[in-house]
């Protein structure tokens, strides 16, 4: 699996280049990201540590796994994953938006995390 992920790394597609453009070196609120990162059995296109958070860039061959997609999301969020998912198109017509979408959803759930925590 890891050599898998280092392929991965190695052939982003068009949008996910551009992504980790924008949220490589802390680039994005100053929150690290990894991409194409191993979590439990799956390979995740980006991931952020301190939000706990999963971001996917789907393209064609996702309308073909709906099914596995599904049940993979559901599994992540079990395990505690937040996530959000981009089209392809998206990410590469409307990148800003993408990022305000990325950084408002770190946000919310760092503002959750701390109400849970007043909470307790």
């Amino acid at each position: 699996m890891i050599e898998q992920a280092r392929r991965m790394r190695k052939g982003p597609t068009q949008a996910e280049a551009l992504l980790w453009e924008k949220l490589r070196k802390r680039r994005l609120g100053g929150l690290r990201f990894r991409r194409q990162n191993i979590i439990y059995v799956f390979i995740v296109d980006f991931y952020c540590p301190e939000a706990k958070m999963v971001i996917e860039v789907d393209g064609p061959v996702h309308e073909k796994q709906k099914e596995y997609d599904r049940v993979r999301e559901e599994c992540l969020k079990e395990l505690g994953y937040q996530i959000v998912r981009f089209s392809n198109k998206d990410v590469i017509k409307d990148i800003e938006m993408v990022l305000a979408e990325i950084y408002d959803a770190c946000r919310d759930w760092f503002v959750k995390e701390i109400n849970d925590t007043e909470e307790e």
